[in-house]
């Protein structure tokens, strides 16, 4: 298979912050390496409950108010607390967002939301993110025990920042987009032991410098810095020379114009030995404001990754292929290294569109697992089992669609039947957020043998369903792929 990053860093000229792609392996020491987080983002309880089954070590979320994903879906504190609860009750940390740059009248709604979140039942969040000194000394009057990781926002550029942050009482500081991995190892090497390197590897790369991006405010007044980006760097620009008002002159990529400050999203799916080395503690997803699929899809893709690496780095090695194709399941941008191997160039930038490369369309997550018989409407011959789901896009009777499941595995299926919440059959799914219960046979059976609809071990709860997007531009998908 073709390689599904877009990594024109790796042949650029190495600069002086640079470490070349490849390094790595032949310093890393597996056996002594800490084995780093993942972190994974959830705009919602399903998102959530999502990243957890499928591998998250730890989910960052934002409540109501403070958080910089303002049109985020965000959790009320009921939804907090449960998902606080079932995070735990799996063994997944929950980290919650308060990195706004605060203003004055910010401060003492700040004051009375940590109280709240201190005294949350039936347990409190185990860190806040924060990026304003403001919010911080508050955070730590308010609840003085709390374990604070400071924000990208912060411009976390260099070692005196951490040790800065670290004498302050901060646990953890998540490095600036802008930093190779030869800065961050640097880092590392002039910290505490103890204190910890979060750093971004995969998702959307803000065109501004650390996410500080003032355009939002200045076109609609809406502040990026306050949670409210309309993301201008995704729109369409042309240039107007000041003496002919009215009069646009197009800067040309192509006839529909150009996306002058639309970054590629970062991957770093195949460069996780360089991770590793680097000394990075906490492996983090960008992407609070994503669906279930999104999340599933990344988590899983890089959980196996990691794990993989830790056990042997022939088996990371042998499971690119896998890697490179799941990943590229999930929607995105076309993919770079971003900084990490040197000054980005111009071949990370998309110019011509600011379309998402989209393989997979989410149906819906398996919230239970039920028995149907003749009596309550599924008139079969024989009681079976139906997965039931809140539909999230149309499909109908007979499509074939992929169960996605935590370990890894992806079972193509059909389709058989659909039952509304009274259990009467329907043909299709055409309304949004509709209940429905599946009756699903596998398309593809070991030993080439259609299985039983209703296999008890066929689907199970928070399984994901997807399916292929066949309107996707097969061009634009390997244009990706090759960058």
């Amino acid at each position: 298979m073709t390689n599904t990053t877009d990594m024109t860093n790796k042949t650029n000229t190495a600069t002086a912050g640079s470490t070349m792609p490849g390094t790595a392996e032949a310093t890393a020491n597996t056996g002594a390496a800490r084995a780093p987080e993942l972190l994974v983002p959830a705009s919602s309880l399903e998102v959530l409950k999502t990243a957890v089954i499928f591998g998250a070590d730890a989910v960052y979320i934002g409540g109501e108010a403070f958080g910089l994903r303002a049109k985020a879906k965000n959790f009320s504190s009921a939804e907090m607390a449960e998902g606080i609860a079932f995070a735990h009750a799996h063994g997944v940390k929950v980290y919650v967002t308060a990195n706004i740059l605060a203003h004055n009248g910010d401060l003492e709604g700040a004051r009375a939301y940590f109280e709240e979140l201190k005294h949350m039942k039936p347990e409190c969040p185990d860190a806040l993110i924060i990026s304003d000194p403001g919010m911080f000394t508050i955070a730590k009057e308010v609840w003085p025990e709390v374990e604070v990781h400071i924000s990208t926002q912060a411009n976390n550029t260099n070692y005196q920042t951490y040790l800065f942050w670290w004498k302050m009482g901060a646990k953890r500081v998540v490095s600036a987009r802008e930093l190779s991995l030869k800065e961050i190892k640097e880092i590392r090497q002039h910290i505490p032991d103890e204190m910890e390197i979060e750093s971004f590897i995969h998702g959307a790369m803000c065109i501004s410098y650390s996410g500080r991006c003032l355009l939002s405010n200045y076109f609609t007044g809406r502040d990026a810095n306050q949670g409210a980006c309309t993301h201008p760097c995704r729109w369409k620009y042309a240039v107007m020379e000041e003496s002919r008002p009215g009069e646009y002159l197009p800067v040309y990529e192509n006839e529909r114009g150009t996306f002058i400050f639309n970054s590629k999203d970062l991957c770093m799916i195949e460069y996780i030995p360089e991770l590793i080395d680097a000394g990075i503690d906490s492996l983090k997803i960008e992407g609070r404001m994503k669906t279930a699929l999104y999340v599933a899809t990344v988590a899983r893709t890089y959980r196996k990754a990691i794990d993989d690496y830790l056990e042997s780095p022939e088996k990371y090695r042998a499971n690119l292929n896998w890697y490179q194709a799941e990943i590229a399941k999930c929607t995105y941008r076309q993919f770079t290294t971003g900084f990490y191997f040197g000054k980005p160039n111009e071949e990370t930038q998309i110019y011509d569109n600011n379309t998402y490369v989209n393989e997979y369309i989410y149906l819906g997550i398996v919230e239970q697992v039920v028995r149907a018989d003749a009596e309550n409407g599924a008139a079969t011959g024989f009681p079976r089992l139906l997965a039931q789901i809140t539909q999230r896009n149309k499909f109908c009777v007979g499509d074939e669609i992929e169960i996605m499941k935590p370990d890894g595995r992806n079972i193509p299926v059909r389709v058989q039947a659909l039952y509304d919440e009274e259990m009467q059959p329907v043909d299709s799914a055409p309304h949004p957020k509709q209940k429905l219960y599946l009756d699903l046979a596998e398309t593809e059976a070991e030993h080439g043998q259609q299985t039983q609809p209703g296999r008890c071990d066929l689907v199970q709860q928070y399984d994901l369903l997807r399916v292929a997007n066949n309107s996707q531009q097969t061009i634009e998908n390997e244009q990706f792929r090759r960058g």
